[in-house]
């Protein structure tokens, strides 16, 4: 269905591809893998006609095509879903499906009933039921991302493009998701399938290419090559285990923290959980759980709508995000663009922006302060930037979560909060944030995990709580926890 040869692109001072090569075949799902910075979004825009390459051919169909715009790329079938969704909130699932290939009657006006019945034929075909007349903004991110889906096919898509998909949904989602996928597999539809999360890759994608610093680093057959290997590729060194060993947790006779019957909004309802000093307890579940509500609330972000939370033995029923950050508290939290940093800003008042009163002398941020803290933290945490001055936008995601992580380890002394610490960030990255991980738990700190990754869970909890539907549904430590264990419990019909 498509292939790309020899494709180069550079920008200034950048050469974002060299000579990059990739066939994606009719009917085929083809994973496409490399760390932040390796080209896969260059790449993408390419493909999509956003971007034109400075070299190189590209075959769609057994013809060259050299596409002028997106739109001429998707009138030819190419569509690609972004993790950012280009849906409208407030139009219907049916507007939205079909927006700017809007079904007309002989009059020239949009004939609203067979734009209802056409879309829902669409979503059919995907196997989703969903009421078309709707609003979008009612859905979950789940079905939202399958109006996306919807909406190529009103193009008749032959190559879809999907970028981190399964970054917003877990668990039964991302079954569904990719039972759907294979289903226009069955009807000829090529898929190119982005992601940081190997094991989707090894259970859906037929063939697998790997990226590095612009280069095509090798393409295999996903039964032909082993995690391992792959992580070698895109790193190109040898990570060995990804997770840090774990150590023996003495546990303290209190905990750091205690949540006492708490609910918070409509999502949260008699939580009481413990986190011991040098613990780290995943908190896992399916999307909708409640965790990031939970989460919200420790951190003052949402209020208490009953119960109290203790922490260090002081028991407070109600908190803010101040008076956490004074009791030694830091979130992390699940969006780092919009919740968690300031992207007009640079490295050094990123981190230290919670505690302002260090760096401030006569009402004044002292820069030259504020500089040489960030210069020791961007060598602690390995941060990949060109120093404090540089613009935190600029930076690939992994180090970006690392200027978050970075900002609340130096403050926090008692408990940290991370809601999907590794969400989008490559495998290197990832490898980084587990290590600062067990660094912060060795020196004392209770660490909140919230994670939709299993592996993930397994591979660093001391301790795992599970949330079903605003409750907690089980416990069991870390070393005995199972993929299996954990998904009977998230989907367990009682609480424990």
């Amino acid at each position: 269905m498509l292939t790309l040869e020899g494709i180069s692109k550079s920008f200034p001072g950048v050469r974002a591809l060299a000579g990059v090569n990739l066939e994606v075949g009719l009917g085929e799902i083809h994973g496409l893998l490399g760390e932040n910075g390796a080209g896969k979004s260059t790449l993408i825009k390419i493909i999509a006609g956003a971007l034109a390459p400075d070299e190189g051919d590209m075959i769609f169909a057994g013809a060259p095509a050299r596409w002028s715009s997106p739109r001429e790329a998707k009138l030819a079938g190419v569509h690609v879903v972004y993790q950012e969704f280009a849906l409208f909130p407030q139009l219907s699932v049916a507007e939205n499906v079909f927006l700017g290939s809007e079904r007309r009657n002989r009059f020239g006006l949009i004939d609203h009933a067979r734009t209802r019945r056409e879309a829902g034929a669409l979503l059919a075909r995907l196997g989703v039921s969903l009421d078309v007349s709707a609003t979008v903004a009612s859905l979950s991110v789940a079905d939202q991302q399958m109006v996306e889906i919807a909406r190529a096919m009103t193009r008749n898509v032959r190559l879809l493009i999907l970028d981190e998909p399964t970054a917003v949904i877990a668990g039964r989602e991302v079954a569904l998701l990719f039972e759907r996928l294979r289903r226009l597999r069955e009807d000829g539809v090529s898929v190119l399938f982005i992601s940081h999360r190997l094991d989707e890759v090894f259970a859906l994608c037929d063939r697998v290419t790997v990226l590095k610093d612009g280069r095509h680093v090798g393409t295999h057959e996903t039964g032909d090559v082993t995690r391992s290997r792959l992580i070698s590729m895109m790193v190109g060194r040898d990570l060995g285990d990804l997770f840090p060993p774990r150590r023996e947790v003495a546990r303290m006779r209190e905990p750091v923290l205690r949540t006492e019957r708490v609910a918070i909004g409509d999502r949260v309802q008699d939580i009481s959980i413990e986190l011991y000093a040098g613990e780290i307890v995943a908190l896992a579940g399916m999307v909708g759980a409640g965790r990031t509500e939970l989460a919200l609330g420790l951190f003052g972000a949402m209020p208490l709508a009953k119960g109290a939370i203790h922490i260090d033995g002081a028991r407070f029923t109600s908190m803010s995000p101040a008076k956490a950050i004074r009791l030694g508290m830091g979130l992390v939290t699940e969006d780092r663009k919009s919740q968690g940093l300031a992207l007009l800003l640079d490295v050094a008042a990123n981190i230290t922006g919670p505690a302002l009163a260090e760096v401030t002398r006569r009402g004044l941020v002292d820069r030259e302060l504020e500089a040489a803290i960030a210069a020791r933290e961007i060598e602690r945490y390995r941060i990949g930037c060109r120093g404090p001055a540089t613009a935190v936008a600029t930076m690939s995601g992994g180090n970006q979560q690392k200027v978050i992580v970075a900002r609340w380890a130096r403050i926090c002394r008692t408990v940290l909060i991370l809601d999907e610490p590794t969400r989008g960030i490559d495998v290197g990255a990832k490898a980084e944030i587990y290590r600062i991980m067990r660094e912060l738990a060795a020196a004392g700190v209770a660490i909140l995990m919230i994670t939709s990754e299993l592996t993930e869970v397994i591979g660093m909890a001391d301790r795992v709580i599970v949330m079903r539907e605003g409750r907690i549904t089980g416990e069991m430590p870390g070393s005995a926890a199972t993929e299996e264990a954990i998904m009977h419990l998230a989907t367990s019909e009682r609480a424990a």
